[in-house]
């Protein structure tokens, strides 16, 4: 079964509902037991980095440990942010530190060259390398809300990338970890298979 995990920052019901439609049940999860027990997990996420990361702070461990077991993981939007070290967001509050690497904010220059911040709306994906959840995806629009991008200390974890006035990170993928700054369950076709083959690795 595949957990959603529930810490209060994030579009449980949205996420929900975009693995019903691939045809697989998902369980939404407040409780730590369960989320030790999940074949794999789904960390969504809504709103500010600190107020996440404070929703988050009991799971921390179940989440460590779940990484570490190799068991399939997936970060959606903020859920993605919060997997690295630190923000700009909130630069006193630590992540979760599954992938190093810190997340910024879009410079205001961009507002000069006619960029908004946040970046809101569809963005076409840069397949950078090959990666597990993007099996069957390919130049493809995806749909974004965010102000703040990561930056890993290690590029070779990024799988795919936007163009947003710099080459935005659009999908991490490390070992057992993948995440997605955009929302796969609002992408349309090619979003749901993103979570269509993030099931396949759970069989």
């Amino acid at each position: 079964m595949i957990t959603i995990i529930d810490y209060g920052s994030g579009n449980l019901k949205s996420i929900k509902n975009g693995f019903s439609k691939i045809g697989t049940n998902t369980h939404i999860s407040s409780s730590i037991k369960e989320i030790k027990d999940a074949e794999a997990l789904v960390l969504p996420g809504v709103g500010a980095f600190g107020n996440a990361m404070e929703g988050v702070a009991s799971y921390q461990d179940a989440i460590h440990d779940h990484v570490q077991d190799g068991k399939p993981f997936l970060g959606i939007c903020l859920g993605l942010q919060i997997l690295f070290t630190s923000s700009e967001e909130s630069p006193d509050t630590t992540g979760l530190d599954v992938i190093e690497g810190n997340v910024l904010h879009f410079p205001d220059s961009f507002k000069e060259s006619g960029l908004k911040i946040p970046q809101m709306g569809w963005n076409q994906l840069q397949i950078r390398r090959e990666c597990p959840i993007l099996k069957g995806v390919g130049s493809d629009f995806m749909y974004f809300v965010h102000s703040y991008y990561v930056a890993p200390n290690d590029p070779a974890v990024i799988a795919a990338t936007v163009d947003y006035g710099i080459d935005v990170p659009a999908v991490i993928c490390k070992d057992n970890v993948y995440a997605t700054q955009f929302h796969p369950e609002k992408s349309g076709d090619k979003g749901l298979q993103i979570l269509k083959n993030f099931v396949e690795l759970t069989e």
